[in-house]
This record gives C-alpha cells, sequence and structure tokens, in this order.
C-alpha cells in the first residue's frame, strides 16, 4: 500500500532535504523510498544549500514479521553495494543475508551516487556538465569518500547514532573510507569480498588480479576441457570473421573474452558452459556464431546499463598517482591474456581503453576516461593513522580464490586495521553473499557482537 502522504518531508536543516516519496508492502517486506537532497561538494559546517547538490536514493527493507511500529524502532544496516556503479539491490523478497538481517535490523540499501535514482551519470546526462574536462572533474566527485560523506549526512537526516554497515565488494572499500574519516558514524562492520589496498599504485592490483584470473581459467578448463578449445574456436572465428551484436557493433575477440566475468562467483561459473555450448550454428555460409549467443554476449559485455564502471574504475584505487590505465599496461606482462594468444585465456573485471572505442555506450567518454587515467593529484581515500587506531568492531570475508579482490592483498589490510577480525575461507569466491549470505551474515555478526 503507498504512503498517504508521499512527499513528506523529515530532517535535515532544509526544507526538502529528505522525502519519503512512498511505502509500500508486499510478500513479507515493507519498503518505504527516501531520496535525499545532498552536496555534491561536502564541506565540513556548511548548510546543503549553500553550493551545488544532488539527489541520493535509498530503499528502506524491513520485515513484516515486525509491525510498522516495531521495524521504526530498530536499528539501521546500512548496506554498501559492490561495484563501482552499481545501483543497490532491487528485491522482491527477503532471502539470503537481507532475510538475516532484517530479523535485527531496518536496512537502507542505498544507490550510491551517480547510480540507480541517485543523480545517475550516463553519457547524455553528462552532456549538461560541459566540456571533457568538466565533466572529468564532476566525476572526481563520485568515489568512496563522497560516498561515505553522503552515508554520514543521511545518517543524520534520519536521526540515527552510529549505525551498523556491510559493505559487498567496493562496498568494503567505501566502508574502509568510512572508518578512516568518519569512525563515529560506525557501530559495527562488516565487509564481504571487498579489503582493498590502502596504498601502492594500481598496478599491484591488477599483476595480482591476472595471476588469479590465469588459476581460475586453469580450473574451470580443467572441469570444461572441451570449452578451452570452443574458446579458441570462437576467438579465431572473430579474427577472421565479422560478426556483430544486435546494438550494430562489430564483437572483437578482445570484447569476447569479457565473458570470464562468469569466472568470478561459484553460483554462475558452471553458466559459461551453458553459453559456449550455444556459440556455433551451420548457415548456407558455413559456420556461425548464433543470435542466441551474440544477444547472451551483448549483456555481458555492453557497459549501457552502468557506463559509470568502466569511466571511474580504476581511479577507486588512485591515491596521490595517476592510475594511468594501469591493467591496460599490466597486460603487457601477462601475454596469455592477449587475444591473439596461441590460446587466449578469458578476462576477468579489467578495464582498457578500447572499451572507449568498441562500446557504443563508452564511446562518448572516452575524452572523459583518459582525462581520469591521467589525473595525478587524487585524494587519500583511507587514513592508515586512523586505521591502526581503529575502535569500531570489523569483520570480513576474504576468499581465497577470490579473481577480483586479491587474497594476499586483503590480508595485509586486515593486518593494517587494528581490531579486525578476518575470516578465510575457500568455500565461497566473490559472489558468496548469493550463494550462502545468510549463513555469511550471521557469520561475520556474530564476529563483531563476540567482542563488544
Amino acid at each position: 500500500m503507498a504512503d498517504r502522504n508521499p512527499n513528506q518531508t523529515t530532517g535535515g536543516s532544509a526544507a526538502g532535504v529528505h522525502r519519503v516519496r512512498a511505502r509500500h508492502e508486499f510478500r513479507g517486506l515493507r519498503t518505504a523510498e527516501h531520496y535525499f537532497t545532498v552536496p555534491l561538494v561536502h564541506v565540513p559546517d556548511e548548510s546543503v544549500t549553500a553550493g551545488e547538490t544532488i539527489t541520493v536514493f535509498a530503499r528502506e527493507y524491513s520485515s513484516t514479521d515486525h509491525t510498522a511500529d516495531e521495524a521504526a524502532g530498530l536499528p539501521w544496516l546500512l548496506f554498501l553495494q559492490g561495484g563501482p556503479g552499481g545501483r543497490g539491490n532491487r528485491v522482491t523478497s527477503l532471502s539470503g543475508w537481507m532475510k538475516a538481517a532484517a530479523k535485527d535490523f531496518r536496512i537502507l540499501m542505498l544507490d550510491q551516487r551517480g547510480t540507480g535514482l541517485s543523480t545517475p551519470v550516463e553519457p547524455q546526462s553528462l552532456g549538461l556538465r560541459g566540456d571533457a574536462a568538466a565533466q572529468a572533474e564532476y566525476l572526481t566527485h563520485f568515489r568512496a569518500d563522497s560516498i561515505v560523506a553522503d552515508a554520514e549526512y543521511i545518517r543524520h537526516v534520519l536521526g540515527s547514532g552510529p549505525w551498523s554497515v556491510l559493505g559487498q565488494s567496493f562496498g568494503g572499500f567505501c566502508a574502509l573510507t568510512y572508518l578512516s574519516f568518519a569512525p563515529q558514524g560506525l557501530r559495527e562492520v562488516l565487509i564481504t569480498g571487498g579489503l582493498a589496498p590502502l596504498h601502492g599504485p594500481a598496478d599491484r592490483v591488477y599483476h595480482a588480479t591476472f595471476h588469479r584470473v590465469g588459476l581460475r581459467n586453469a580450473e574451470y578448463f580443467s572441469w570444461y576441457p572441451e570449452d578451452r578449445d570452443a574458446v579458441t574456436r570462437i576467438a579465431r572465428h572473430l579474427d577472421r570473421n565479422a560478426e556483430y551484436l544486435a546494438s550494430g557493433e562489430r564483437l572483437t575477440t578482445e570484447r569476447f573474452q569479457m565473458i570470464g566475468s562468469f569466472l568470478g562467483g561459484n553460483t554462475r561459473v558452471d553458466a559459461l558452459h551453458y553459453l559456449l555450448e550455444d556459440a556455433f550454428i551451420d548457415t548456407p555460409s558455413g559456420p556461425r556464431l548464433s543470435e542466441a549467443f551474440l544477444e547472451q554476449v551483448r549483456s555481458l559485455v555492453s557497459r549501457a546499463a552502468n557506463p559509470l564502471y568502466a569511466v571511474v574504475h580504476e581511479s577507486i584505487y588512485g591515491q596521490g598517482e595517476a592510475t594511468n590505465w594501469a591493467a591496460w599496461r599490466v597486460l603487457e606482462d601477462h601475454p596469455e591474456f592477449k587475444p591473439d594468444a596461441k590460446e587466449p585465456l578469458l578476462t576477468g573485471e579489467m578495464v582498457y581503453p578500447w572499451y572507449f572505442e568498441q562500446d557504443p555506450a563508452l564511446v562518448p567518454l572516452r575524452d572523459v576516461a583518459e582525462q581520469l587515467a591521467a589525473k595525478k593529484d587524487w585524494k587519500p581515500l583511507y587514513s592508515p593513522e586512523q586505521l591502526a587506531a581503529n575502535t569500531v568492531p570489523v569483520a570480513a570475508a576474504v576468499y581465497k580464490d577470490d579473481i577480483y579482490v586479491d587474497h594476499d592483498l586483503s590480508l595485509e589490510t586486515a593486518a593494517a586495521v587494528r581490531g579486525l577480525q578476518p575470516w578465510v575461507t575457500a568455500d565461497f569466491h566473490h559472489d558468496g553473499i548469493g550463494e550462502d549470505g545468510e549463513g555469511i551474515f550471521a557469520r561475520l555478526l556474530g564476529m563483531v557482537r563476540a567482542v563488544r
């Protein structure tokens, strides 16, 4: 049922800072749609109306096992989504970690700035900012430090005391930034597959992840040896034949390699085999890639739904130096991933400059991406001193074979955060909370509560 007063204004220092536009109830869950007006650039002790503002959206989820009054009295759990550039989950029932969390919390599912309904960033909207330089400058305000400042601002608007945070993947990076610069806002922190390296160039990240992705390729092809030949056959076919996606662009070998995103989890890795078995179909002109295969690949290799991911991806590692297309440079040391390799490997989530030439959704952002890659004066995202003195209970699931967030770099970070309890496991990959979210959440929450 909808809220009787969908435009109600609550909290904040100025009218309109917070609106709840609608409330709904279905299939055991209760939702409220929150819209917050926040500064584009957060300046301490300055009114939200002093400069340019953006909208940040968050959806509140609670269980109907609680009455509405009971739910309103529950503490908040802020969920920070993976990405960058990914919006908060849209769910139609409580399951997994959310089912476990809703027993004791109200869940606030944030659309991080630039995603979902939070002043979304797309090529057509970025055009409002002006030229490429102006667009790049605007996007410098869409990293973890700004996301955390939004969260802390929202916490105050909601009138919440220190709240609990669950950060998945990039959301875990954000949680470390939160611990660095606003620990007073945190009751406890849970991190899944998201312990970012606190220092060093982005290059070290990609040297580690290329290695992990290579091992994962080998593991996959040991399960499905016939797929080793299938991947090579498709790659060589694309070298010799023009195949086009439904969106009109040619599918290249290097873009085909992006289907390695399947390798990043236990819940979908076997589906890669089903994709590859659809690859070829006989035609009057000989074997061609089937329309069914090409359509599935299109959904995997296009960034039309989340262009922000590609544009700011390497900037999440930028601190005081340019990233300068780190993955592309490091690729030179890993020739087995090059498209012309004898048996090319499938890639992970590396972002290369050719993305902005081959993906129509990213072509308008090519100059912007180049400027961000060259930017040298990135602000720090973490405070090693504050993290070394941390007093907030923190527990983190570290996945031993994670191809996106390296196990060794994660443990390096864990050792640098005072009191952080790592749970190292080989039972899950990067999508662990999608496989056994209820169990992982319960374990991590139990770890932080045990040290209180």
